[in-house]
């Protein structure tokens, strides 16, 4: 793919947008390509972990305005790709870590929302800019970041579109992991790692009850109820708990 880059190891799965001229700035044709590598790598029973970063320190500067017009089937298909994106980052079953070095912008926080871990390096930034062009949120930024970091919160980032640094975005819920400026991405690769590590059935019934579309407290307990059951009859539940009485670490497989 020509704006993202693909790398795998150890089941971390690493996609990094790649334009650095335009600091990442999700084109068309980069949706596209993200699009399909998140669909890719949520299909692949080898990868389970996704990471999303940007290249050349910067995570993502937001849409590219040079392709938005006021031409609707443009415009929905711009913003159909993007929808694409955020639905496969928060539904996919696949735990994604984004590693943000030097902003996320607009569209580019609203991918870093939708990602169920954010390390941040001390130095980056967070905006939601959408304002400053005259333009609302995409991308499922007010489902995303009222989640995150409370309804009050959100709307004073998404209305005044002030830039939060990554201290403030820690405290506030929006960055679970700060890193030294340069690092984000290595501290992310660790993180993914240790999800790596465990049993990937398991990760898919933890995020699926995090993802919020259950109705009520009923329908979140009869979901864990049928997951529950699904895992103690699986092959994971039998080699942890075998390493539970042998008192060593899990070998999930």
């Amino acid at each position: 793919m020509e704006f993202v880059d693909v790398a795998d190891a150890d089941g971390v799965r690493t996609l990094t947008l790649s334009d650095p001229k335009r600091r990442n700035a999700l084109s068309l044709q980069m949706r596209a390509e993200l699009r399909d590598g998140l669909r890719a790598a949520m299909d692949d029973a080898g990868c389970r972990v996704i990471v999303l970063t940007g290249a050349a320190g910067f995570f993502c500067a937001g849409g590219d305005i040079s392709s938005m017009s006021a031409d609707p089937e443009a415009g929905e298909y711009r913003l159909r790709l993007l929808g694409e994106v955020v639905e496969l980052i928060t539904a996919g079953g696949t735990p994604v870590v984004a590693a943000v070095e030097g902003g996320a912008f607009g569209a580019g926080l609203s991918l870093a929302a939708a990602a169920d871990h954010v390390v941040a390096a001390d130095d980056a930034r967070f905006c939601a800019s959408f304002g400053t062009i005259g333009l609302g949120t995409d991308g499922g930024l007010a489902w995303t970041l009222p989640r995150r970091i409370g309804r009050g919160r959100a709307t004073e980032m998404i209305m005044f579109g002030e830039v939060v640094g990554a201290a403030d975005a820690q405290r506030i819920g929006l960055v679970e992991r700060l890193s030294s400026p340069g690092t984000a991405l290595q501290v992310a690769r660790e993180r993914a790692a240790l999800l790596a590590a465990r049993s990937r059935d398991a990760l898919i019934a933890n995020k699926s009850a995090l993802s919020g579309a259950h109705p009520d407290l009923p329908a979140l307990l009869a979901e864990e109820t049928q997951a529950q059951m699904r895992l103690l009859a699986g092959p994971d539940f039998a080699e942890g708990r075998t390493a539970f009485f042998e008192k060593r670490p899990a070998r999930f497989t």
